[in-house]
């Protein structure tokens, strides 16, 4: 009866290893979320006190230009045109008072309900305070002229958005300890089975050498202690030559094994990071054109151009989707290029097309100045650079920005005519240190604009890939503080070298003669 119900080391060590995940995910997820509401009441209060000293110091100066007059007197005069003003520099409710706590003037269009009395005593003695009323924050701070106090600031503020962000963190970490907990449990359990399993299987072996029947193969094969068991078990029936022999025969089996893993993951990573940027673009169009959708659903001719950009951006969707499964079912992690002639003026239309709902969102405009004329490319390769360097033009813009969209037929100077195509924007341009990097793979100008704009640093990366693979290059023409020009070179093809001339018209679009 005792053996029937003990607990046996499957049992053990799955329940030591479920017990730890628990200790190690919650010790994580209570310092994780102490720290993220740590940081947001360090940055609230930095905030806080940057716009109040801006504050003081905006309401001194006008003080000190005012004239002479008592501070009650010139709060209750000037304070309400003060309080709309500071309001507007700081984006938030601003509420001025005077020194004996009346209102002196309200950015609000309604007087505020909170009990603000016994902050406005801290106030009088020259300390700042706060009041939390749910999702409202009301951060005061004294105002001075030197020694002479003018009153007291008051800023509104909402802490929704922090509140929303720290619930769905502790949520994300609740959930991932669950899924970490059952994935750690059941991978455990199968490990420590497997373990007991070879153990069980010595013993046996163990008995059949002790009944004179010695082993004729080994029992276990394993590279760890319980191997080293298994091979002393086996030397015992059999000579050291054989299984030493045997031994170096696995061991490179192994290797060459595990070098081919490693490669075949790095192809896996490098080509799950390229498909999921070339997912983002369709993705994005179609958010832009559904965001146009809800804006403008009584214009029925934006209502049936925005359906169709969509049905064509998921159709490209699915096929990605379509082309990266297929990929995958055949352990293949690299597109194909099949080269044709690619009529370019068209294909770059339909690029600016696809875009042009993000630019509207972005409040950028694209201009362009397109010639006819076929290169020898992958039209699918071509569309992917054109819409990265597009994307990137829109993305990395400045709000009113501009992006410029042209191409060209050059002569080299062997005698041979390429095709130049030029993206150009009026955006924030790149860092002179991160020039030479920008086309490595996973590098990103900076953190914070990587985090801003979803970047994963494989954009650009992409683009010289494919333009490449097109026997083409691709070069950052130049980039400054009014924005960024890079240049696409790619083989013109033969057949459509006759006849290429174009005019510009008022609208930036190229027209054919």
């Amino acid at each position: 009866m005792i053996d029937k119900f003990r607990i046996g080391l499957k049992g053990k060590i799955s329940l030591m290893l479920a017990l730890l995940l628990v200790f190690v995910v919650t010790c994580l997820s209570v310092l994780v979320l102490s720290g993220i509401r740590e940081n947001q009441r360090v940055l609230l209060e930095q905030s806080f006190t940057r716009q109040a000293e801006a504050a003081s110091l905006q309401v001194r100066e006008e003080y000190l230009t005012g004239g002479r007059m008592k501070p009650d007197e010139f709060m209750k005069l000037r304070g309400q045109r003060l309080a709309v003003d500071l309001g507007a520099q700081s984006g938030m409710a601003v509420t001025l008072y005077t020194v004996d706590g009346s209102i002196a003037g309200t950015s609000l269009p309604f007087q505020p309900r909170a009990d603000v009395q016994d902050a406005l005593r801290f106030t009088a003695q020259g300390q700042s305070a706060y009041i939390t009323e749910g999702d409202q924050l009301l951060f005061l701070a004294p105002l001075y002229n030197a020694d002479q106090r003018l009153g007291t600031v008051q800023f509104h503020a909402s802490l929704a958005e922090q509140n929303a962000f720290y619930a769905r963190t502790r949520w994300l970490f609740l959930l991932a300890g669950v899924i970490v907990l059952a994935v750690g449990f059941l991978i455990g359990y199968v490990y420590v089975r497997r373990q007991v399993d070879v153990i069980s299987r010595l013993n046996r072996a163990a008995s059949q050498i002790g009944q004179g029947d010695y082993l004729s193969a080994h029992s276990v094969i394993r590279k760890d202690e319980l191997g080293e068991l298994a091979q002393g078990i086996y030397e015992m029936s059999r000579s050291i030559s054989t299984s030493v022999g045997a031994l170096h025969e696995e061991k490179q089996k192994l290797l060459d094994t595990v070098g081919r893993l490693r490669e075949l993951e790095q192809q896996q990573k490098q080509f799950i990071g390229n498909i999921s940027h070339e997912l983002k673009t369709p993705l994005t169009s179609i958010i832009a054109y559904a965001d146009l959708l809800n804006m403008y659903s009584d214009d029925p001719a934006l209502l049936d151009d925005a359906g169709r950009r969509i049905q064509v951006e998921a159709q490209r969707l699915d096929g990605l989707v379509e082309k990266a499964l297929q990929l995958s079912a055949m352990d293949v992690y690299e597109f194909g290029t099949q080269a044709e002639a690619v009529p370019l003026r068209s294909l770059l239309e339909e690029a600016v097309a696809r875009l042009q709902g993000k630019a509207d969102s972005c409040g950028v405009t694209i201009h362009t100045s397109l010639a006819a004329g076929e290169v020898w490319a992958d039209p699918e390769n071509v569309m992917h650079i054109v819409l990265n360097l597009l994307d990137n033009a829109v993305k990395y813009n400045r709000p009113g920005g501009q992006v410029h969209l042209l191409n060209y037929i050059t002569t080299q100077a062997d005698g041979t005519q390429r095709m130049i195509i030029e993206v150009a924007d009026t955006g924030i341009g790149i860092p002179k240190e991160a020039v030479l990097r920008i086309f490595d793979p996973f590098y990103t100008v900076s953190k914070d604009r990587s985090r801003a704009s979803g970047g994963t640093g494989l954009g650009l990366a992409l683009v010289r890939n494919l333009a490449e693979k097109q026997g083409g290059t691709v070069q950052l023409a130049g980039t400054g503080p009014d924005g960024s020009r890079f240049m696409v070179e790619l083989p013109l093809y033969a057949s459509g070298l006759e006849g290429i001339k174009y005019t510009q018209t008022n609208k930036g679009e190229a027209r054919n003669e």
